[in-house]
């Protein structure tokens, strides 16, 4: 097991809805003022990272939607130790532009801005903002190559790319980011062409909720794979958690979330996610195996089963940190005063076994 600590990130809610496709209450804003302050909470709380979402298009109960690089710059403006992750989706974005903006926020902000490259999911907000479909392995493809260019144009200068999504001649970005060699990479997908690309190119690889057991065998199959391509990549792995002072009150909550769920909506996000990955040559992506319940969490949350006591929930984190996770990006009901809780009553427990283990093995 990894003796640094387990590092926590939670979703940014700059898109209304929340993170479940449900309409119970939620005090959860996506609205500026609210991030504001959560993002305060999150950085006191433990919380090393904070990931924007990039939505084009209404849908799926997400009826707004705030860009996330300018949203990410406006958080990193009003917090002192946060880095923040913004989502990029490459299509809509070209990576020089993407470059030079994240280049220019990195000098602002002291070195706290990253990328997540997200290769897309949603076909209709693809034709909606007028960009071409590729087809699932292709979308990989083009994002692989977008993160060659970005890091070539963040650590070289004179910089020449002949790809079949980009071309560039001779460029050189100036001034190039605070963070060397670049700022963090990260990646979303769980199929086997978001593990082969992870194993390539990204700092980073976020994988979609799971069991410990199904989690361990991604890692193995990444870490296996960027051995052999001499290359290191780091797990992040999505969570929603409802931590609380009883099992049966947490249980409980999540009976409710699954009770009020908006039926339409869950099933038109699960056959748009189902056909996205289906083109893949495997025939399956990110929700291949997603049930009814697994998708009113956007991205499987509930599978990962931070769901319980702070206690419960600390032992689950510390058996996630054993099979190779090293981030957990964790999703909440009620942004503010979950975060905070978890900060109180969670993480300490979790700093706790991951000290009693180190000590242990020593």
């Amino acid at each position: 097991m990894s003796a640094e600590n387990i590092k926590f990130a939670y979703w940014v809610p700059n898109v209304s809805g929340g993170l479940v496709v449900s309409n119970i209450e939620q005090r959860t804003s996506w609205e500026f003022d609210y991030n504001l302050k959560l993002a305060k909470i999150a950085e006191q709380s433990g919380f090393e990272y904070a990931l924007s979402q990039i939505r084009f298009t209404a849908g799926y109960g997400a009826e707004y939607q705030h860009e996330s690089v300018s949203f990410s710059h406006a958080i990193l403006a009003g917090t002192t130790k946060l880095k923040v992750i913004a989502a990029i989706l490459p299509g809509p974005w070209d990576p020089v532009v993407v470059a030079k903006q994240i280049a220019t926020i990195d000098i602002l902000t002291a070195g706290r801005i990253a990328v997540n490259i997200v290769s897309g999911w949603f076909k209709g907000e693809f034709h909606a903002i007028g960009q071409p479909w590729l087809e699932h392995d292709e979308r990989y493809r083009r994002s692989e190559e977008f993160i060659d260019v970005l890091k070539g144009i963040w650590t070289t200068d004179d910089f020449s790319y002949k790809g079949d999504f980009y071309q560039y001649n001779h460029y050189s970005l100036k001034p190039k980011p605070l963070q060397q060699p670049h700022p963090e990479i990260f990646q979303g997908g769980s199929s086997r062409a978001a593990r082969d690309m992870a194993s390539r190119v990204s700092d980073w690889y976020f994988t979609n909720g799971n069991t410990v057991e199904g989690i361990k065998a991604q890692i193995d199959d990444i870490k296996a794979k960027a051995a052999v391509n001499n290359h290191k990549v780091k797990i992040g792995v999505n969570a929603f958690i409802i931590a609380r002072d009883t099992e049966a009150e947490a249980q409980a909550v999540l009976a409710e979330i699954i009770e009020k769920a908006n039926p339409e909506a869950v099933n038109a996000f699960g056959h748009e996610v189902k056909q996205a990955g289906a083109a893949s040559p495997e025939g399956e992506g990110n929700w291949a195996k997603s049930t009814f319940e697994d998708l009113v969490q956007y991205n499987d949350g509930f599978k990962t089963n931070l769901i319980g006591t702070p206690e419960q929930i600390a032992e689950r984190i510390v058996a996630l940190k054993a099979v190779g996770v090293d981030l957990i990006l964790s999703g909440f009901l009620h942004f503010q005063e979950e975060v905070a809780y978890f900060g109180e009553k969670v993480l300490p427990l979790v700093r706790e076994l991951e000290a009693r283990k180190t000590a242990k093995a020593a």
